[in-house]
């Protein structure tokens, strides 16, 4: 009887021996080492990679059209609050002219245009004048408005997009992972996982460029519409100095006449 359990129990050592190893130690062994942003992109498919470096380009555009545009706005913001408080001083738009000759800035222009419409109207004063000059206002100002917001249609396009094309990535991720379990007949982690991982890294490359495009995107708009109140000031003051003068030229009249 003893030899019996004794012959047995070598039986069943010799089969577990030559047994082979679980299939989870070698899964073990050919889970990816590194799980790093860089060696996730750098294992990742040639789509997610793609993805992956559009989502990059994207924000780098981003941040650049922020810093351009912060600079810009805040430029011209500032001499357009100038040209507009020197408007509001006892000068006449012939001087106003004269100053702003070489400028190129938008409060400069509305001056110039100004001016050209009083100098083509052969120095008449009227109610006909002040309508042209307010239809040339008004296309100054909305030529310098286009102007100053060229750039954050990006932004608008940046943080609509962004989401779905890291969306995009991660379905081709997974759709990876898939295929690696039905070839490897297998649902091992060591399939799965750098897929989905990857596919998780597009998602996230997907948020880092979208939400920051949104955010930039309304505070540039916020600062653009306060670029455009100066400009209406300007415009505004504009308009008072030509009415002033036609005043004042009426009154000289008047009391030429008496």
């Amino acid at each position: 009887m003893q030899s019996n359990f004794g012959l047995r129990h070598v039986i069943l050592a010799t089969a577990l021996t030559l047994m082979p190893a679980p299939a989870f130690a070698i899964d073990e062994a050919l889970l990816p080492r590194n799980l790093s942003p860089w060696g996730m992109f750098l294992g990742a498919d040639i789509v997610v990679k793609t993805v992956m470096v559009g989502l990059a380009i994207a924000s780098l555009v981003t941040w650049t059209v922020w810093l351009a545009k912060s600079i810009e706005l805040r430029r011209k913001s500032a001499l357009a609050v100038q040209r507009t408080r020197a408007l509001e001083g006892r000068i006449k738009l012939a001087e106003a002219a004269e100053r702003t000759r070489d400028a190129h800035d938008a409060v400069a222009q509305l001056i110039q245009s100004c001016a050209k419409e009083a100098e083509l109207s052969g120095g008449i004063i009227d109610d006909g004048l002040q309508e042209r000059v307010a239809l040339r206002l008004e296309r100054v100002e909305a030529a310098m408005s286009r102007q100053i917001a060229r750039g954050t249609g990006a932004l608008a396009t940046i943080g609509a997009t962004a989401p779905f094309v890291g969306l995009f990535g991660t379905v081709w991720g997974i759709m990876n992972s898939f295929i690696g379990i039905s070839e490897s007949h297998t649902t091992s982690l060591a399939v799965v996982a750098p897929g989905i991982a990857e596919a998780l890294l597009a998602t996230a490359l997907g948020l880092v460029a979208a939400i920051p495009a949104v955010v930039i995107y309304n505070h540039l708009v916020r600062g653009i519409a306060n670029y455009r109140a100066l400009l209406s000031d300007a415009s505004a003051q504009l308009m008072l100095l030509v009415s002033r003068q036609r005043d004042h030229r009426e009154f000289r009249l008047a009391r030429a006449a008496e």
